[in-house]
């Protein structure tokens, strides 16, 4: 073999070594993300094929919002266009352009609901009506209504509805739903979070979430209180798992260290309580979902996916006293008032098999609002993924949540 064939069999081979390893994730680096259906461009450019979008950047992070869907965020970026879309976005149904009878699941990483879903002053059942799947159904302004857009800058987007309802008791209910939505630069996350990404790539945004009686009347708790909810759904994976810190206490005062009875007790190997901290697996393979009491509840929570090297924080403020919290339950309650502040649900596979993603789900709640006519109430809530420098990361997790990636990452082993 003469040393010109030897030279091109060895350039070839380096080749073919660079390209196996091109598509690889450096934990301590950044995410590349080969599979073009889960970069943010493709999914961005995807929407904008369906329905009108709304752009917010800063730097290489980026987010989008669709005013028709109530000016839900759908999906975000920390690395631009080839970046990792962090949203959960049910393309099939965007695609058909078919409407659902019971709920249009567009999927989107951060969606604007008010509760309570279930109990005697549902939002989501008719007086008299059964609670069953049959008889459920999404109001329109929280599924597929548009929200006006009422200002939008380069960085925000200002978003307003106004609704005219009635509760499963019958309660007339009006009142105006404002939400506005701010992509945070570097200095702005470190300003309001205490959070400092710098060495690391990460995108971050606030919405301010708010609801104001326009009615004649007072919003009493005997006639039925509501509250804003937020709901995110991101992509699961067998490597993600979900930790709530958990503050300790005498569960007769605190109540539950974790209530996991919304579609039956959660198997051990799914779900992990301390008096600290509850670890849920989010792999999207199994149906079940886990709530935080108010006193229980720091207004934190988060996700680690450790294939992807992605952190995903969740933060809300918690009014300082507030324990009395919508109960979504499907039935009628002893005690409509002893909701949780903070969920997460894990998709899975339905009884015939269905499933509607997999996705899992990030959720907070305010309290009950009892608001006299003209009043307002604001859920304030901080939505941030952080990718990059493994070290750096660990850092901001045993700040924020107060426990490392790597028990995290090794919870259920």
């Amino acid at each position: 073999m003469n040393r010109i064939t030897i030279l091109l069999i060895f350039s070839l081979l380096v080749i073919a070594c660079g390209s196996r390893d091109k598509g690889k994730i450096d934990k301590n680096l950044n995410t590349m993300i080969t599979d073009s259906t889960k970069q943010y461009g493709y999914n961005r450019d995807f929407l904008k094929k369906h329905v009108n979008i709304i752009e917010l950047k800063s730097g290489k992070s980026a987010i989008v919002l669709i005013p028709a869907w109530q000016g839900r965020v759908m999906t975000s970026t920390a690395e631009g266009d080839h970046g990792f879309s962090f949203g959960w976005i049910n393309r099939d149904l965007i695609a058909s352009g078919n409407i659902q009878p019971h709920i249009n699941a567009f999927g989107g990483e951060e969606r604007l609901w008010l509760g309570p879903e279930g109990g005697q002053f549902s939002l989501f059942f008719k007086k008299g009506t059964r609670f069953v799947y049959d008889d459920w159904q999404t109001p329109a302004y929280m599924d597929t209504d548009p929200f006006e857009i009422m200002s939008q800058t380069d960085s925000s987007a200002l978003f307003a509805c106004s609704v005219g309802t009635e509760n499963y008791g019958g309660t007339q209910l009006k009142f105006r739903i404002e939400r506005n939505v701010i992509i945070l630069s570097a200095e702005e996350i470190m300003k309001q979070t205490g959070i400092d990404i710098t060495g690391i790539n990460g995108v971050a945004y606030r919405s301010d979430n708010k609801i104001t009686n326009t009615g004649d009347n007072e919003w009493i708790k005997q006639t039925g209180l509501i509250s804003v909810w937020m709901l995110g759904m991101f992509n699961p994976s067998p490597a993600v798992v979900v930790v709530i810190p958990n503050k300790p206490g005498n569960e007769e005062i605190m109540g539950p260290l974790v209530n996991d009875d919304y579609f039956g007790k959660i198997s051990a190997d799914r779900l992990k309580v301390s008096e600290n901290h509850i670890y849920f697996r989010a792999d999207g393979k199994s149906r079940g979902k886990i709530g935080l009491p108010p006193l229980r509840a720091t207004g934190t929570m988060g996700s680690f996916d450790s294939d992807n090297n992605i952190l995903t924080l969740l933060i809300c403020r918690m009014p300082e006293g507030k324990t009395e919290y919508v109960n979504s339950a499907w039935q009628i309650q002893d005690d409509p008032y002893s909701g949780d502040a903070l969920n997460s649900y894990n998709d899975g596979p339905l009884e015939d098999g269905s499933q509607m993603g997999p996705f899992y789900e990030l959720e907070t709640s305010s309290p009950a609002a009892a608001l006299k006519a003209g009043e307002e109430l604001t859920h304030v809530q901080y939505t941030l993924h952080l990718t990059g420098d493994r070290r750096i990361l660990d850092n901001i997790s045993q700040k924020i949540l107060g426990v490392s990636l790597d028990e995290i990452e090794n919870s259920f082993n």
